[in-house]
């Protein structure tokens, strides 16, 4: 397993292929290489599987002419081999790349449909004039690419994944929307060759690209029937018998014992689901026979699960089962995955799909694979038996629906029979969904209308009377190839080769020739693998019905998770989107959470998975930061002033002081008094203009609202707020301002109205509106009283829990302001005490300021002059609070 990259029409550049061979150092961290020809350059990350000591890559044909690069397996390679060496080819490696060379030399194009494995490769025929790209049958391996037009010459990039493309900056970053909007309103992804990078496309399974190296000219095609003759072999309908069961069984154990081949160690996947415990006892019954291949495995077959203990998404007891049936043959390794550790790897989990997903569970495997990669290198997974043997329950309707579009009444009757625990599973929890009476949450309530009315000819549909020609749209299309999506980014972001035996395109085949009831029966799914492994497995899960896999419990985490979520959904970033709206996002997550709404939470995951890779990927680097990270004591924050003149004439120096941020459980006074007296102590170092500045002056400590407020638990988180609906519909009458400042958002309302009465909040707007006919700014402040207007609402462009809490003003902020000097007077050195005047606790911002408690000898009129252009910031700076000397 490996990763490549390359281009045509940029020459010999070292430099655009080594910027995008870096991208991909996870997929092959055992070595690199490169090619360059004309206008064609190649690159390749090498995963050292088989032939360790040779198959080094780019690899060239005999005379030089052919080089290839490639990323995958072919199981059937020491076949082909022998064909080959037959028709008097010789090889230097024992590698299967150099027998997919040897093969497109000897075959031309016709060898990619020889080959059953994974593969996605870049062939460069300089013979012939031409570089060739090809994905294997089912799309197992990726390969992405981007043709573009630049300065009238046309060019390619293309790579195994979709980071060398960005990195080597030819394409505008820009976001596909018709497949966004796809994947929002239908959570489909991956169906077809367009990405969700505007640009940028992908190979589907079983494609071939072909591009003339003398004019640049490509076409993308086909280069195997394999969907074609599954639907051919649908109408075969070989009877279902014990020989059928014998054959599957010997068919499917080649599949696996081919996937062992391997000179590093092998390992197992196991869920506890019917799939990949047929893999796991299938291996201990090679190991047992001592079939070829299986010394790849070591003494005993590794095993690696993710455990969710006490949800409802464990599956830990049916791998047990499995675990105990092979005992003494296998060394099994189980991780349990937790909410906080999800958020954790929230960035990098986004970062390692590179395209959204339709819910969180391939967390669970991304973890899994992580694990298995101290161990070993190559896994066995799986994926790909529920798209070829009806796997999921709209497979089972499927199949109704076609014996009633056949008339087969008795079968369809009989069925229906047979059927009944999976209709009152299905039933149950309808019912009782409808019982609580709550509402659902369309994913188009929570969408711009505006931009959603562009896609208003989008549809989306599935075959729902023909179970085979359902199951081979969904290997195609509808469902695998997102599938192997995560099998491959969640593999090779630790360096971890996957492979898949189900899709081993002979057993594949094999199975669409048999009749239906090989596949469903008597209302039982995967009839053939779970009696081509009866005696293997357990009976628990081979008479197993309900299906979970490797997923997590994301309705449990998601309110576990809520303040990061809240900080997502509440940040300006998303609020800017023109995608959705923000203020019902939020409204319908805070009712999720106090069980209000019965939203699904693959509805949340879509929005902030969408907003995460917009972040990590289309919006480029983050703006910086207000305020300055190195800031010292004596300088102003970037774009403010040291010294205000104030009216009357008076000068006034304000040095803001950066602080740690302040949490709910911050010991407020020893805080403060260690950035004043860091203050003072740093006088000596500062310069003489400092230190004389504040010897015999005046001075004051002015301290933020929020961080006095914080410390004494009057910053309360959003979904600690019970919003009422007075409150929901009074903050809708509120303009908000550009800083989101106030009581335009219903937490806040709601605070209001706690503080001093709905009565009181309903009066105020009555008298504003009134005010505001008559020419008056403030009525509504002035009336509500109680220091309403120092309310400050959540606001995602600050840091800390300010981007997810309401703040209430502080209590009695003239007796903080009294008890700070007290210590203030009492920390400083004498000749400091002496002249140190007051405390002043300020609610500032970029649209006013207001002194809300002080000490000072100074008026209140002057106190609020002297911050009249907010020198502490507004965002990030984290100066809340300053040292201000009288001049």
């Amino acid at each position: 397993m490996c990763g490549i990259a390359g281009y045509y029409g940029f020459g010999d550049d070292r430099d655009l292929l080594g910027a995008m061979n870096q991208c991909i150092v996870h997929r092959g961290p055992d070595g690199e290489g490169y090619a360059t020809e004309g206008q064609v350059g190649l690159a390749h990350r090498r995963l050292s599987i088989i032939d360790v000591a040779h198959g080094q890559e780019p690899m060239y044909s005999a005379d030089g002419q052919v080089v290839l690069i490639y990323n995958g397996e072919v199981y059937n390679y020491l076949d082909l081999r022998a064909e080959l060496e037959a028709l008097g080819r010789t090889f230097s490696t024992v590698s299967d790349t150099e027998v997919v060379l040897q093969a497109y030399e000897e075959w031309g194009d016709d060898a990619f449909d020889r080959f059953n494995g994974m593969f996605g490769f870049a062939i460069h025929d300089r013979r012939n004039n031409r570089l060739v790209l090809a994905r294997d049958h089912f799309g197992i391996k990726p390969l992405y690419f981007a043709s573009f037009t630049e300065g009238g010459e046309k060019k390619l990039l293309f790579a195994s994944e979709i980071r060398p493309i960005l990195a080597a900056e030819k394409l505008e970053r820009k976001v596909n929307e018709r497949i966004l909007y796809r994947y929002l309103q239908f959570r489909i992804h991956d169906e077809e060759a367009a990405t969700f990078f505007a640009g940028i496309d992908k190979l589907l399974p079983g494609q071939k690209l072909v591009l003339d190296t003398t004019t640049g000219e490509h076409e993308v095609s086909m280069f195997t029937r394999l969907e074609q003759e599954l639907e051919e072999l649908s109408s075969v309908e070989r009877p279902y018998d014990q020989g059928v069961i014998d054959e599957y069984r010997e068919r499917f154990t080649e599949g696996v014992r081919l996937r062992l081949q391997s000179e590093v160690p092998v390992g197992t996947a196991l869920s506890g689901g019917l799939d990949s415990s047929a893999v796991v006892v299938t291996i201990n019954k090679l190991m047992q026979e001592k079939a070829a291949a299986t010394d790849s495995l070591g003494a005993k077959q590794q095993t690696f699960s993710a455990v969710f203990p006490n949800s409802i998404n464990d599956e830990e007891k049916y791998a047990d089962a499995v675990l105990a049936s092979v005992e003494g043959n296998v060394d099994s390794h189980k991780i349990l995955p937790k909410a906080h550790e999800f958020a954790e790897d929230l960035i990098d989990f986004v970062r390692t799909q590179e395209e959204p997903i339709i819910s969180s569970g391939p967390y669970a495997q991304y973890r899994v694979m992580q694990k298995a990669s101290e161990t070993i290198t190559v896994l066995l997974d799986g994926q790909g038996a529920d798209e070829m043997m009806a796997g999921y329950i709209p497979y089972y309707f499927a199949y109704l629906g076609q014996l009633r579009k056949n008339k087969q009444w008795d079968k369809l009757a009989k069925e229906m029979a047979n059927a009944t625990d999976i209709f009152y599973r299905l039933g149950r929890f309808r019912f009782q969904s409808k019982l609580t009476l709550k509402k659902d949450v369309a994913i188009g309530s929570l969408l711009k209308k505006e931009w959603t009315s562009r896609f208003a000819g989008e549809t989306y549909r599935v075959i729902g009377d023909n179970l085979k020609l359902r199951l081979i749209d969904d290997l195609f299309r509808k469902s695998l190839p997102s599938v192997l999506r995560y099998e491959d980014k969640n593999t090779m972001r630790w360096s971890l080769e996957g492979r898949v035996p189900f899709l081993d395109k002979e057993v594949v085949k094999f199975l669409f020739s048999l009749s239906d009831e090989a596949i469903i029966k008597d209302g039982w799914n995967k009839r053939i693998l779970r009696d081509a492994t009866r005696g293997l497995l357990p009976s628990m899960i081979s008479d197993r019905r309900n299906k979970i896999g490797f997923t997590t419990p994301e309705a449990e985490w998601f309110k576990l998770m809520k303040e990061r979520i809240y900080e997502i959904f509440l940040s300006s970033s998303f609020e800017d989107r023109p995608y959705w709206d923000q203020d019902a996002v939020l409204y319908a997550f805070e009712e999720y959470l106090q069980d209000r709404n019965g939203a699904s939470t693959m509805v949340f995951w879509r929005l902030l998975n969408v907003e995460l890779w917009l972040r990590e990927f289309i919006d480029g680097a983050p703006a910086p930061k207000a305020g300055k990270v190195d800031k010292t004591d004596y300088e102003p924050n970037p774009g403010k002033q040291l010294e205000l003149t104030v009216p009357g004439g008076h000068t006034f120096r304000r040095y803001p002081l950066r602080t740690d941020i302040f949490y709910r459980d911050t010991d407020f006074e020893p805080a403060v008094l260690g950035y004043v007296s860091r203050f003072v102590d740093g006088l000596g170092d500062a310069g003489d203009d400092h230190a004389t500045a504040i010897n015999n002056s005046p001075w004051y400590l002015f301290v933020s609202e929020k961080i006095v407020a914080m410390t004494q638990g009057r910053s309360i988180p959003v979904w600690d707020i019970k919003v009422s609906p007075a409150a929901r519909m009074l903050s809708k009458a509120v303009v908000r301002n550009p800083g989101g400042i106030g009581l335009a958002s219903p937490w806040s309302m709601q605070l209001a109205i706690d503080e001093v009465g709905l009565p009181r909040i309903l009066y105020a707007s009555a008298r504003s509106v009134v005010g505001k006919f008559q020419g008056k700014k403030g009525v509504f402040y002035e009336v509500a009283g109680g220091n309403i207007n120092a309310i400050d609402g959540a606001a995602g462009y600050q840091v800390g829990t300010s981007t997810h809490s309401v703040k209430l003003a502080p209590k009695d902020p003239d007796a903080v302001a009294a008890r700070l000097s007290q210590l203030v007077r009492e920390t400083v050195p004498a000749q400091y005490a002496a002249t140190f005047a007051g405390t002043a606790i300020m609610d500032a911002n970029d649209l006013g300021v207001v002194c809300l408690g002080q000490d000072t000898d100074l008026d209140r009129a002057t106190v609020e002059a002297i911050f009249k252009d907010n020198p502490q910031g507004q965002t990030t700076e984290q100066t809340p609070m300053s040292i201000v000397v009288s001049r």
